[in-house]
């Protein structure tokens, strides 16, 4: 049985997107006031917004928030806070007007609402670090407690990439040390490793695209999270030494604390194996890789600095670092030595990766290719293939890929290349039934709310169908149950996409494309046609049927060895395309069709499942027919294009 003490510090917390504007509502709640307006000299026109948010409650305003709370600065932000008669500061910005607020709270006891613009975590914690006379020094106290944060999505949006990375090291840095610290105990540690999670994942994808919330989400929920740690337990020798180099050579805060963790850890691990290996795996490291390597590795992939002598530490003043971060003892799972803290300190300061430990060849393999890729002026390109090595490397290392059992996988790649052609394309096919497409589609196209949903291509289109008028039969004939098709395009607003072009295609009533059957005369249940002046589009068709993906190459040979059916829910495809807007590719099903449940390629969405609605009587060109007919009636909204005005 595991024995331990947890003390939890109580705070409000509202996360989301736009929650700015809830500062009025929150500083409210506290029963405060008279508010003094927290910024930085680089984050004036944030400081505006809160400002203009709060109305009349904002008394006052300063600007002066500085890296390493220097005291002389406090004292002046407190003649600014007593002369305005505020009993609440609102601080803006990153930890620098987090530790100014805090400052100014364990010297008077007023209220503090904090709106972090980045990644420290230290607005969640009861601990201050303040510099005097160029030393940095820290306490703990509950009145440094900020009461409330509003974590707002959209805050840390525009933060630089390369701030964002040192950032978000940072607050890795506080789940990293939480993990191994004296007071460690099974709630944080849980919380730790969802903050490496989050924390590692928003690493990985920040250069991809900066600006998506969803990324800016995970590592603001993992800086959060990790800061929540801080909080909890003591830290150790990672923030000791961070804490040195900033308050006493000036280093900048964030930069410091990613150039110092790996090697941080490097210097523990050997006391904290189990620490690290959990470290390891939340960050996803190849198996048996040593975690300070893998941090280190992330890190450069990343982007961030990896040596203090690119921070501007002299050389000359390693052995005086090293002398004041041993000249006070604090817990650490290894001794702490004078001489050990300064090859720490000589390794960070040549920017050296750590060994890799028990890593197994596979990873020295890993790397070089990795670093074979350094040269590739695409930065895009060069993520794209620098993490696909990773990953596949890790795949074959975790699974102890055999031999024969890498054969057969380029056996089987090699069959599907092989029964590519301009009518079957095999990889596409195998891409579908992997979900793949499915996963690339919705992250490429799904998100616009209020427009249309996408769906997968899937491997029967084909490039210039026959253009046909409004009206037409795109089944030329074809048996089945007679379908009649009347839709609509507009934009998100509502307002007609005229002469849109819209590219129809689909199976015959036995499941078939006019590609798979060579025998037929032409192009069948497939055609281009335009929209008229009201958006508006009709043609007749046939009801779709469900239908099996061909089965009988390298797919199907997956999909029957792991017992999946080869079924497709029946659905008709729809490209769309219209000026000033994105192009649409989707699908749209026949509700209460088979197979909507299990679609063997993952395609369905539920907003695209709809009514064919089954008709009797004269159809709508006038045809009069005892059989049941279909009717589909349907509005494709069109998101606009990138750039363009809604």
């Amino acid at each position: 049985m595991t024995s331990f003490v947890r003390t939890a510090h109580p705070a409000r917390i509202v996360f989301g997107a736009g929650t700015l504007v809830t500062v009025p509502d929150e500083v409210e709640r506290l029963g405060r006031a008279r508010v003094l307006v927290l910024a930085s000299p680089d984050l004036a026109e944030l400081g505006d917004r809160v400002e203009k948010a709060l109305g009349p409650l904002a008394v006052a305003r300063f600007d002066g928030a500085t890296m390493h709370t220097p005291v002389e600065v406090t004292t002046t932000a407190l003649g600014v806070l007593r002369e305005a008669g505020a009993d609440c500061v609102v601080a803006v910005g990153g930890g620098s007007t987090t530790g100014l607020a805090k400052a100014l709270a364990s010297r008077t006891g007023v209220d503090q609402v904090v709106l972090p613009t980045t990644y420290a975590g230290s607005e969640v914690t009861p601990v201050l670090g303040e510099t005097a006379d160029g030393v940095k020094t820290t306490h703990s106290s509950p009145e440094i407690l900020p009461e409330t944060v509003i974590y707002d999505v959209e805050l840390s949006a525009d933060l630089p990439v390369p701030m964002s990375v040192t950032s978000a090291v940072n607050a890795l840095a506080h789940a990293v040390e939480a993990l191994y610290s004296p007071e460690a105990e099974p709630v944080t540690d849980a919380l730790a490793l969802d903050a490496i999670t989050l924390l590692t994942r928003g690493l990985r994808r920040l250069r991809q695209d900066p600006r998506d919330l969803g990324t800016r989400a995970d590592l603001l929920r993992g800086a959060w999270l990790a800061g929540t740690c801080l909080g909890s337990v003591g830290m150790g020798l990672h923030h000791k030494l961070c804490h040195t180099l900033g308050g006493s050579f000036d280093l900048p805060h964030a930069p410091t604390h990613t150039v110092v963790l790996p090697h941080a850890m490097a210097y523990n691990a050997a006391a904290a194996p189990d620490a690290m290996r959990r470290i390891a795996e939340a960050i996803g490291a190849v198996r048996g890789e040593d975690a300070p390597a893998a941090v280190f590795d992330l890190i450069q992939e990343a982007g961030g600095p990896t040596s203090l002598c690119e921070l501007g530490l002299a050389e000359t003043d390693l052995d005086r670092a090293a002398e004041l971060a041993s000249a006070t003892p604090y817990p650490n799972p290894a001794a702490l030595t004078r001489d050990g803290l300064a090859g720490l300190l000589h390794r960070a300061w040549v920017g050296e990766r750590p060994p890799g430990g028990t890593a197994p060849a596979t990873a020295r393999i890993t790397e070089q290719v990795v670093e074979s890729f350094a040269g590739t002026e695409d930065p895009r390109l060069r993520h794209l293939l620098t993490d696909l090595v990773r990953r596949l490397h890790a795949f074959a290392a975790d699974n102890d890929l055999t031999q024969s059992e890498w054969q057969y996988g380029i056996d089987f790649l090699t069959r599907t290349g092989q029964l590519c052609s301009d009518t079957r394309q095999e990889f596409v096919l195998l891409s579908d039934t992997l979900g793949l497409s499915s996963v690339v589609d919705l992250l490429t196209n799904s998100r616009t709310p209020d427009s249309t949903p996408s769906a997968v291509l899937g491997p029967f289109y084909v490039q210039g169908p026959p253009e046909l008028p409004q009206g037409s039969d795109i089944s030329r004939g074809a048996p089945g149950t007679p379908l009649y098709v009347d839709v609509l395009v507009t934009d998100t607003a509502g307002r007609p996409a005229a002469d849109a072009i819209v590219d129809v295609w689909q199976s015959n009533d036995d499941g078939f494309y006019d590609v798979q059957l060579p025998d037929l005369d032409g192009p069948v249940l497939r055609g281009r046609l335009r929209t008229d002046g009201e958006g508006r589009l009709r043609f007749r068709s046939i009801l779709p049927s469900e239908y099996p993906i061909p089965d009988d190459g390298p797919v199907g040979a997956m999909l029957s060895a792991t017992g999946r059916h080869p079924y497709r829910a029946p659905h008709l495809h729809f490209l769309i395309q219209s000026p000033g807007h994105q192009q649409l590719v989707t699908q749209l099903f026949v509700r209460g069709g088979p197979y909507l449940d299990s679609d063997a390629v993952f395609g369905v969405k539920d907003d695209l499942i709809v009514d064919f609605t089954p008709r009797t009587g004269p159809a709508p060109d006038g045809r009069t027919d005892a059989r049941e007919w279909r009717e589909l009636t349907f509005t494709f909204r069109l998101a606009p294009a990138a750039g363009a005005g809604s």
